[in-house]
């Protein structure tokens, strides 16, 4: 048996074995006074931390699913409400509520500051490395504050793209990205997606599409109903392996 199918019977058994995990609520509060709600994964002090962010219109429900096996490939995760979302697999974005409520704006770029408040919450809680993953909109927003926060040792983005009203603003504002990032999409995405992180230096960026089917938009292609969900795995484990996190 070659390195490659080991490899992925390896994966396949941490990716499908029954982890029994503590599940917590936490809120903490952003620069400009929204309560943010997040779901805390914690399965050792001794684990990485990945803050997984949803994309337009969904909650921190995107993760329900996904979250667990992150924490059975050796990472804790905090899975966030941002601002800017309502709802995914029956969970309500708690953050959006309260923005909504002080009459604060929720457009795609407002949510900097809740991942912002993620990062600093996180970092409160370990001396760990900090792994940022987003979906969509707010794979982008990851790129952005992994550029100006320290505290950030390495981005997973699922589908970034120029989701704002400048069409080269994730490329001009991430100039200074020079940490290790994991860039996926579908197949129809790919090429925007290489075009704007062509400034990113070889050495530190990983790009993936899917060999087989069209893949799927934002982090739902490592969900269980995407046929090739094992595609976007194997990807996302082979850069955790080359990481050497600490």
């Amino acid at each position: 048996m070659g390195y490659s199918q080991r490899f992925f019977y390896l994966l396949l058994s941490l990716l499908t074995c029954t982890n029994i995990l503590a599940q917590q609520t936490v809120n903490f509060i952003s620069d400009d006074g929204v309560t943010v709600t997040a779901d805390q994964y914690v399965s050792s002090t001794q684990y990485p931390y990945i803050i997984l962010l949803h994309q337009a219109g969904f909650s921190r429900g995107e993760y329900r699913e996904t979250a667990p096996k992150l924490v059975n490939l050796g990472f804790n995760c905090l899975a966030v409400d941002l601002r800017s979302g309502d709802e995914a697999n029956f969970v309500k974005n708690q953050t959006a509520i309260d923005a909504k409520s002080k009459k604060l704006p929720t457009n795609y770029i407002d949510a900097i500051p809740d991942i912002r408040a993620a990062i600093t919450y996180v970092a409160s809680q370990t001396t760990k490395p900090i792994i940022l993953l987003g979906s969509s909109y707010s794979a982008s927003l990851a790129l952005i504050e992994a550029t100006n926060n320290f505290k950030v040792d390495a981005v997973i983005a699922f589908s970034p793209g120029e989701y704002f009203e400048d069409k080269t603003f994730i490329k001009n504002t991430t100039k200074e990205l020079f940490i290790p990032v994991l860039a996926l999409s579908s197949k129809v995405e790919y090429s925007a997606m290489k075009n704007m992180l062509d400034h990113v230096p070889q050495k530190h960026l990983s790009l993936f599409k899917p060999s087989q089917g069209e893949g799927v938009h934002g982090s739902r292609a490592l969900w269980e109903n995407n046929p090739n969900n094992q595609e976007y795995w194997m990807a996302l484990t082979m850069f955790f392996s080359n990481l050497n996190l600490k």
